[in-house]
C-alpha cells in the first residue's frame, strides 16, 4: 500500500491530539451536504491539510474538514468533503481517512453522495437507503500488498450495507415521516456525466442510482470491520429516453434542499444505535 500501517498511525496521532474523547461514529457528507455538520455540537475543527498524509478536497462545496462533535446523543467525526477518484488521487488515497477512523476506534460509518437516479420511480430530491452496489469504477482500494493489522486478504462482501442499520433508518424515517426507498448504487470513475447508452446499461445490470464515489470507502470499511450505512440523495432523473442536462449547480441545489431530511435520519440512526 503507497499509505503504510505507520502513515495511518501518523494521521491518527495528528488527529487525536484534538479530540477529547473517542469517536463512536464515522460520517462522510458527499457533494452539497455539507452543511449537516451545523447540527453537530462541534468540539474540534480540523483542515486536512493539517493532518499528515491525507488528500486534499479539490471539488466544489467540499470544504475540506474533520470535525468532531457530537450528533444524537453520539460522539462523531465527519469529514465535511471526501475525496474522489477523478481528482486524480489513488484508491489507497482516496480510503486513507476510513483506515484512520478504524485506529480512532470507529465502529460504525455512514456514508452520503448525491447520486443520479436511474430508477424511474425515485424522483430528484428523494432519499435512497444503499442496499448494495456495483464497482464500475475499474479498480479497488484492496489491490496490493494487504496489511492485515488493517484487514483481512479476502474481505466477504455479501452484505457490505448492515442489515441492521437499514432496519433502524427506515424504522426513524416511519417515526419522522421521511419518504425513504431502497435500491443499489453503481460507482463510475467521472467526472463527466454519463451517456444516454451508459444509463440505458446501468439500468439493465440492476443499479438504482450512479454516483462517483462511496463504494471505495465502503469497501475499505467493511475490509477494516467497520459497520456501514449509506445514504444518496436523488438529485436528477437519469433517464436515457428523455434525457435533460444539468449542472453541478443543480446537483448541489437539490442535495441541499434534501439535507434537513438526511439531518433528521442520521440524527434518528445516532440516538437509536
Amino acid at each position: 500500500m503507497s499509505q503504510t500501517y505507520e502513515n495511518v498511525l501518523e494521521a491518527k496521532a495528528a488527529i487525536e491530539s484534538k479530540l477529547h474523547g473517542e469517536p463512536e461514529v464515522g460520517i462522510i457528507l458527499g457533494t452539497g451536504l455539507g452543511k449537516l455538520v451545523n447540527y453537530i455540537n462541534v468540539e474540534a475543527e480540523i483542515p486536512y491539510e493539517r493532518i499528515p498524509h491525507f488528500p486534499v478536497s479539490t471539488v466544489e462545496s467540499h470544504k475540506g474538514r474533520l470535525i468532531y462533535g457530537t450528533l444524537g446523543g453520539r460522539r462523531v467525526l465527519a469529514m465535511q468533503g471526501r475525496f474522489h477518484f477523478y481528482e486524480g488521487y489513488s484508491m489507497q488515497q482516496v480510503v486513507f481517512p476510513i483506515r484512520v477512523m478504524k485506529f480512532l476506534g470507529i465502529k460504525k460509518l455512514v456514508v452520503s453522495n448525491a447520486a443520479g437516479g436511474i430508477n424511474p420511480l425515485y424522483p430528484a430530491g428523494t432519499i435512497m437507503a444503499i442496499t448494495d452496489h456495483i464497482n464500475l469504477l475499474g479498480d479497488n482500494p484492496l489491490i496490493g500488498p494487504n496489511d492485515e493489522r488493517i484487514g483481512p486478504r479476502f474481505p466477504d462482501m455479501s452484505q457490505p450495507y448492515s442489515e441492521r442499520l437499514l432496519e433502524l433508518v427506515s424504522k426513524v424515517a416511519l417515526e419522522e415521516k421521511i419518504p425513504l426507498v431502497k435500491g443499489v448504487y453503481a460507482s463510475m470513475t467521472g467526472p463527466c456525466l454519463e451517456t444516454k447508452a451508459e444509463y440505458r446499461m446501468l439500468k439493465y445490470v440492476g443499479a438504482d442510482a450512479i454516483g462517483m464515489s462511496t463504494v471505495p470507502e465502503v469497501i475499505a470499511a467493511v475490509h477494516a470491520g467497520i459497520e456501514v450505512l449509506g445514504l444518496s440523495v436523488i438529485t436528477d432523473a437519469c433517464l436515457p429516453d428523455c434525457l435533460h442536462p444539468t449542472a453541478l449547480e443543480q446537483i448541489i441545489a437539490v442535495a441541499s434542499g434534501a439535507e434537513p431530511n438526511l439531518v433528521k435520519l442520521i440524527s434518528g440512526v445516532m440516538a437509536g444505535i
